[in-house]
């Protein structure tokens, strides 16, 4: 969606909530100067006069088609919260009009207004928890399903960035890590792809030399998510795990994504925040408080509520992460969260595992340059979740059992 067209619907959204609002005040005074309607009356029929306005403008205007505002396609959610806000409200009203005892316009007018934000709160928090059981709901794996495509049974993806002194040595410890799986004959084959994200220290030759079996050279430094985006694509195996050159996560949990996936899920990701994750070097405190900022930040993005966003710890199904990687447009740190909004978008399952996590002190990430960057990325895709560029066409591929196409009774619709 074009920005002057997101601007025009936030723009309808603000002028219909300005009239929802409006009607419920103005009906609510109107009928509190009738001698025949009680106060409690006239507080249910503003209620419910700026309830069904409120409903049927934005579900056949301003958000029609937008899959992030799924209550305008859930009527009974919509009625629920509707009554619950109400009761809220009322309650308000009748309490403090009978602190003060009656009153005026002026009076009535700030005892409904403190009956309005009470019912707001109640909403917003009620329609959250609702899309947060909703979608996971949709996250839960499902056995029995297809195997996905793929010549080798795992690929693991290596994003790297001025790595040529220690590429050799991840690209070692990867292979003894995974060799467990490599000793099962050319059903377990395995493949490591290092995708350098425009190096010029001589990383992509030290890769190279190190034995790598697919190296993607990005002709410029695009970001991480760039560089993941390129391994992910020219990766051949039916499940697709990325890590980073560091490893700060010990390489022998790639085998316990790898089983999940196998175990049907569509999407794994480590958590660090998860209760069972060990943390045997602490990361420095600075990184540490920008990190659960960000995971903060993200509820203006995700419906779902997620331990730990950037891990660089995620598997996927192949056909899943094509599904994915080629929808994906962000190029630095904020695209594991273009990630999960697409697999909320797309109704994949999602599993969060523990991680053990070893933080190294070398890092090529700038806490406070790249925490303004990943702010600014949340503002940008934020802008874009609400639009159509996401959906799935008719002719894309899409992964097993995944219908997002608009219409489809899927979040695309």
């Amino acid at each position: 969606m074009a920005a002057p067209a997101r601007a025009a619907r936030w723009a309808r959204f603000a002028v219909v909530g300005a009239g929802a609002t409006a009607i419920d005040m103005g009906a609510f005074l109107a009928l509190t100067r009738s001698p025949r309607a009680p106060l409690w009356l006239a507080d249910v029929i503003a209620l419910f006069l700026a309830a069904a306005a409120s409903y049927i403008v934005n579900r056949r205007v301003t958000f029609a088609g937008d899959w992030h505002m799924r209550w305008v396609y859930e009527p009974a959610a919509f009625v629920a919260m509707a009554l619950a806000a109400g009761a809220v409200d009322l309650a308000v009203v009748l309490v403090l009009a009978g602190l003060v005892g009656g009153g005026g316009v002026a009076t009535l007018t700030w005892v409904k207004a403190a009956g309005m934000a009470g019912g707001a709160l109640v909403r917003s928090t009620g329609y959250r928890r609702r899309l947060l059981r909703t979608v996971r709901e949709h996250q839960m794996p499902s056995a029995g399903r297809p195997p996905p495509p793929g010549q080798l049974r795992f690929s693991v993806v290596v994003p790297t960035y001025h790595e040529a002194a220690r590429i050799g040595s991840t690209i070692d410890t990867l292979r003894r890590a995974l060799a467990p799986i490599t000793a099962e004959g050319e059903g377990g084959a395995v493949e490591i792809v290092v995708a350098d994200d425009g190096s010029d220290d001589g990383t992509v030759d030290a890769a190279r030399a190190a034995g790598a079996d697919q190296v993607v050279a990005l002709p410029l430094n695009r970001g991480k998510g760039a560089a993941v985006r390129a391994g992910v694509l020219a990766a051949r195996g039916r499940t697709v795990a990325y890590t980073d050159a560091d490893l700060a996560y010990p390489p022998a949990q790639l085998l316990h994504l790898l089983a999940e996936v196998e175990a049907g899920a569509d999407m794994v990701v480590g958590s660090r925040r998860h209760v069972e994750t060990k943390t045997l070097v602490q990361a420095r405190r600075l990184r540490e408080l920008t990190g659960r900022l960000f995971n903060l930040l993200t509820g203006l993005i995700l419906l779902g509520r997620y331990r730990d966003t950037q891990c660089g710890l995620k598997a996927f199904r192949s056909d899943v992460a094509r599904a994915l990687f080629t929808r994906s447009t962000v190029d630095r740190f904020a695209f594991d969260v273009e990630l999960f909004h697409l697999a909320e978008r797309y109704r994949l399952s999602l599993v969060e595992v523990p991680v053990e996590l070893a933080n190294t002190e070398q890092s090529s990430v700038r806490v406070a340059l790249d925490a303004l960057r990943m702010v600014r990325d949340l503002i940008v895709l934020r802008a874009r979740v609400g639009g159509r560029s996401y959906d799935l066409a008719p002719d894309d591929a899409r992964p097993h059992a995944v219908d997002a196409r608009p219409g489809a009774g899927g979040p695309g619709r």
